[in-house]
């Protein structure tokens, strides 16, 4: 992998962590192009990129790093246990569910659940202060992201949904998708250097470098203009481009062209 490969990556997986539609297959595809091989070394360099994001979301949230917000970081808590307890069991299990096949499945199944639940959205009453988050919504959202075990459907995506479902509004429904992102990443992110270490040895240092500082910046502005961006619009968008991208990725990846 070379430096302009580096930091082509790194703006997929800056652009693509927040939003709903998942990272992987982007990924998958943008790597298949520029010939890039799943080898341990390129997944390494994955795992460093996608540890960036974690960067972007302490300087877009430095306000919540505080003691005066015990009760949300509890609340979050609470929102990630779900997914440690599950995905720790059956990690093994989810790593078989590895497909581009799967990965496009979920594409298009999240894509017509966000339609659904858009089409039976009342703006009315959903709440629109993340401190105003329940504990009860907490662990409706930590539900949700268990679902991000099966390849493609997108972190982001479920626990938006999750939000959505349990009555926040867009911005709130991100918002804590956001910041629930944070233990989710140190969790896996540590599980992946503690396990693979060795194989990040080998690691051009500029190379890892010019991606992980992509991979920062665009997942720092992405992740405001998409705040902005909710506070007039709606994952319809989303949820088209989701189901687009699935049957494409379908037909060129999955083997239904024949």
């Amino acid at each position: 992998m070379d430096i302009f490969q580096a930091i082509i990556l790194g703006i997929v997986e800056g652009f693509t962590e927040f939003l709903p539609i998942s990272s992987t297959g982007h990924m998958i595809i943008v790597s298949d192009l520029m010939g890039l091989n799943q080898n341990a070394e390129n997944k390494a360099f994955e795992v460093i990129i996608q540890l960036a994001s974690i960067l972007a979301i302490l300087l877009n949230f430095k306000d919540k790093f505080n003691f005066k917000e015990i009760s949300l970081w509890t609340k979050i808590f609470v929102a990630f246990l779900p997914l440690a307890v599950i995905g720790f069991i059956f990690r093994h299990e989810v790593k078989e569910l590895f497909s581009v096949q799967v990965v496009a499945i979920m594409f298009i199944v999240g894509g017509i659940v966000f339609l659904l639940v858009e089409r039976f959205y009342q703006e009315e009453y959903h709440i629109s202060d993340i401190q105003e988050v329940s504990f009860k919504q907490a662990l409706i959202v930590g539900i949700s992201q268990v679902f991000a075990l099966i390849p493609g459907t997108s972190r982001s995506g479920a626990t938006i949904i999750g939000g959505l479902v349990a009555k926040m509004d867009r911005k709130t429904s991100a918002e804590f998708s956001f910041l629930l992102a944070l233990p989710v990443m140190l969790a896996a992110g540590g599980y992946d250097i503690l396990k693979h270490y060795h194989e990040f040895a080998g690691q051009n240092i500029v190379v890892l470098a010019s991606g992980f500082i992509t991979a920062f910046i665009v997942a720092y502005i992405t992740m405001k203009l998409f705040l902005r961006f909710l506070e007039k619009f709606t994952f319809v968008a989303f949820g088209w481009y989701r189901i687009i991208f699935g049957v494409i990725l379908l037909y060129f990846y999955g083997g239904i062209n024949g």
